[in-house]
């Protein structure tokens, strides 16, 4: 089986668990990685048996063996590397987002189709157990016509647990644009294209206190809204309601629900952070069978919601061991059998203009219409890895 080369732009604490996960897979070779400084990527190469250390993305990006850049670096370089990669005739898979504004990630889009080049972007959670299930049960019918959904993230922030929180309330971040591209991908990749978006915003306070670990006692300055309540038309027809906080003391609102004509589908862990971010967990489901009717004289014993099987490739539960880098597989096997790759540039532009207008809409008090469209993944079967061999 050829084999295609890559190189990994970004050593954090994150690129461990994309190149573990990558070993794995015979039409990958992790050819080289890159940090800034030597050092840091020699070690990394030692660690994983990569033959190529370079001390900066530039270096490694002008090596011509390598076919693919994997790129794991903050943000705000998403879109020089991308685009240097591009340009030298790279294929890209990158960590969310493409880029931080929408008319950069179209840049990158565009550019890529004119070389005839690909990219790939995260996250790819989607082709994960739990939301496979959801949507084998959506394109079954199961539930009925889809009318509508819910997306929630309610908690007080990370600056109560996160070691450097900093980062989460600069311009750029927010609940919407760190945690919610997750919620976002998650629905479109069930529901499809979104039409239109209106939203509301506010932002508490100015200032916020780290509560936790090394920063604990810092100030941090808020640059963006912290709590982002919109709502979001399909092209199928379905509304959604998507709310994002950093402002919330307590919540019991599922992580996820998708409402059909015939039952509702649930994700609904306690745990604000536990939700489609992550690649398994459980998928609750109610129909007829199990409704819990309402009236006078309620019955003692009321059918609990119905859990569904988690028999399906990536269900992991744990940040730490998740199966982060599935999208990029993916796009190494389309590339080679000549097929649409799932965690796609298009869906990912797609999503990244459906969080700017939700920004835009709550500052300028409008709906806003998206622009672009995208074809929904194809579905991720149970026998996927055996698929690939």
């Amino acid at each position: 089986m050829k084999k295609t080369k890559i190189g990994v732009v970004g050593l954090g604490d994150i690129s461990d668990v994309y190149i573990n996960n990558l070993k794995s897979f015979e039409a990958i070779q992790l050819l080289a990685c890159a940090s800034r400084g030597l050092e840091k990527a020699q070690a990394k190469a030692l660690r994983h048996d990569i033959e190529r250390p370079y001390a900066s993305a530039d270096e490694l990006i002008q090596d011509e063996d390598i076919e693919l850049i994997l790129n794991l670096t903050p943000p705000l370089c998403h879109y020089p590397i991308n685009r240097s990669a591009l340009l030298a005739g790279k294929h890209v898979y990158t960590e969310k987002p493409l880029a931080t504004s929408f008319e950069e990630s179209c840049e990158l889009v565009t550019l890529a189709k004119e070389r005839g080049l690909r990219i790939g972007s995260a996250p790819d959670t989607f082709f994960g157990s739990r939301l496979q299930t959801f949507r084998e049960i959506i394109d079954s019918g199961e539930i009925g016509a889809v009318t509508g959904c819910g997306a929630y993230v309610a908690y007080r922030g990370p600056q109560t647990f996160h070691p450097d929180p900093h980062f989460f309330y600069q311009e750029g971040a927010g609940p919407l644009l760190d945690i919610g591209p997750y919620y976002v991908i998650a629905l479109l990749s069930l529901l499809g294209p979104v039409t239109t978006v209106s939203a509301m915003s506010n932002r508490p306070a100015e200032k916020r206190v780290a509560e936790a670990g090394p920063a604990k006692g810092q100030v941090l300055g808020i640059e963006m809204d912290t709590h982002v309540i919109a709502s979001l038309k399909f092209s199928s027809g379905a509304v959604g309601s998507l709310v994002m906080s950093f402002d919330v003391w307590d919540s019991n609102l599922p992580r996820m629900e998708i409402y059909g004509t015939l039952g509702t589908l649930c994700m609904g862990e306690p745990d604000p952070v536990a939700g489609p971010n992550l690649f398994g967990g459980e998928a609750l489901l109610r129909t007829a069978e199990n409704y819990r009717w309402f009236s006078l004289e309620r019955p003692k014993d009321l059918p609990e919601w119905k859990s569904l099987e988690a028999d399906r490739p990536f269900h992991s539960t744990s940040h730490a061991e998740n199966s982060r880098g599935i999208g990029l597989v993916d796009m190494v096997y389309a590339l080679q059998n000549g097929r649409p790759h799932r965690a796609s540039a298009e869906m990912a532009l797609h999503g990244i203009e459906v969080m700017e207008s939700i920004l835009k809409s709550a500052q300028e008090q409008r709906f806003i219409n998206m622009t672009t469209t995208f074809e929904r993944p194809e579905a991720v079967s149970r026998n996927y890895l055996e698929e690939l061999r």
